[in-house]
């Protein structure tokens, strides 16, 4: 874990935040040091505010030729997440904008009000072939600054005036204010969405997860989606080691009352400077278990923090890894959840007519 002379540089107190430190991203050379003056106490500090930057997106759509994730494109309409999970792996994305993968990372986000326009220019290109678009594969689409840009939103407009197949990924839940889109979506086999279910305990997920959506409160996102008509994954992921995968049976279980019909795991990743954060959040909120949680992690990459290694990255390798995945697959077979979800439909994908488009003939 890197250590510091002095604290990393903190202007306010992180109540409510995930993070507790604020380390400068890996292309910071000079780094970020405290230099305290004797004068500020911590207990005078203001609590961390909110602050949004807008972006004019050039591009949107992100491709990807990783064999481990079954799309080849995504869309991430902000950069940073409110929600503050201590374990994100889209963290160490901060760093490419100066700024920290901790706090800042959920402190210091950045709206693209363009995206639907962007999108939708996108999409209606001659050279564009359609396959399902991911959204929520970095940072949550439905995330609490949704609620004033409702960039989702936009872009959501923009696939089903398109008849573009989407897969969203969330644990925010805003969602439910889209079903207006989603089930006239879903009834065409145009959208499915997984819902991230971590734990069932209440407080442990607010510890971990501080700004996100109790686990109640997602599983009556599963009832309202699954209600909708929109088919709902059950995503029991990040499943950590030592801490929740106790709980594994029993998130699919919810998961399937809650009307979900199919369902994914993936072991904690822990990406450059995410493993430093994840160490300090172990160390506060869980110390008689953080160092069985490190074991474990481990002992199924190696000896390292993390492997990035595809094929291995997402579930990692050994005894207890296999152990996870035959409970996963013996408690879906016992509960009647589906690994895999029927395939999305591409073949109704057509570009609306534009204002100022000459018109059809026939």
């Amino acid at each position: 874990m890197q250590t510091h002379p002095v604290p990393p540089l903190i202007s306010a107190r992180p109540v409510g935040r995930g993070a507790r430190s604020n380390d400068a991203g890996r292309f910071e050379p000079l780094g970020r040091v405290a230099e305290p003056d004797g004068w500020e106490r911590e207990e005078d500090l203001p609590p961390l505010r909110t602050q949004v930057s807008l972006e004019t997106a050039r591009s949107l759509i992100s491709y990807n030729r990783s064999p481990d994730l079954p799309f080849d494109r995504s869309i991430n309409p902000y950069r940073g997440c409110e929600h503050g999970c201590s374990y994100c792996f889209a963290r160490p994305s901060h760093a490419y904008l100066g700024l920290s993968p901790g706090l800042d990372f959920e402190t210091r986000l950045v709206a693209r009000p363009n995206a639907a326009e962007v999108l939708r220019a996108e999409l209606s290109a001659r050279r564009y072939n359609v396959a399902p678009i991911a959204i929520g594969t970095n940072t949550d689409p439905y995330q609490p600054l949704e609620k004033t840009h409702a960039i989702t939103r936009g872009c959501l407009q923009v696939l089903d005036a398109f008849n573009h197949p989407v897969a969203i990924v969330t644990r925010g839940a805003l969602i439910e204010r889209d079903l207006d889109i989603l089930a006239p979506m879903a009834a065409r086999g145009l959208v499915r969405v997984g819902i991230s279910l971590t734990t069932l305990d209440a407080g442990l997920a607010r510890r971990m997860e501080p700004r996100a959506p109790s686990p109640a409160r997602r599983l009556a996102m599963i009832r309202a989606l699954s209600g909708a008509g929109v088919p709902v994954r059950v995503m029991t992921s990040p499943l950590i080691p030592g801490l929740t995968d106790h709980e594994l049976e029993a998130l699919l279980a919810a998961g399937a009352e809650a009307g979900a019909d199919t369902a994914s795991w993936i072991m904690l990743r822990l990406p450059r400077e995410v493993s430093p954060l994840w160490q300090e959040w172990l160390a506060e909120h869980a110390p008689a278990r953080a160092a069985k949680v490190m074991a474990r992690l481990r002992e199924m990459h190696g000896g390292r923090d993390y492997d990035p290694r595809w094929g291995h990255r997402m579930r990692g390798e050994g005894e207890y890894a296999q152990m996870i995945a035959k409970r996963f697959r013996a408690a879906c077979k016992r509960i009647g959840l589906a690994q895999e979800a029927p395939a999305l439909r591409c073949d109704l994908f057509r570009v609306p007519p534009q204002p100022g488009d000459q018109l059809s003939l026939f």
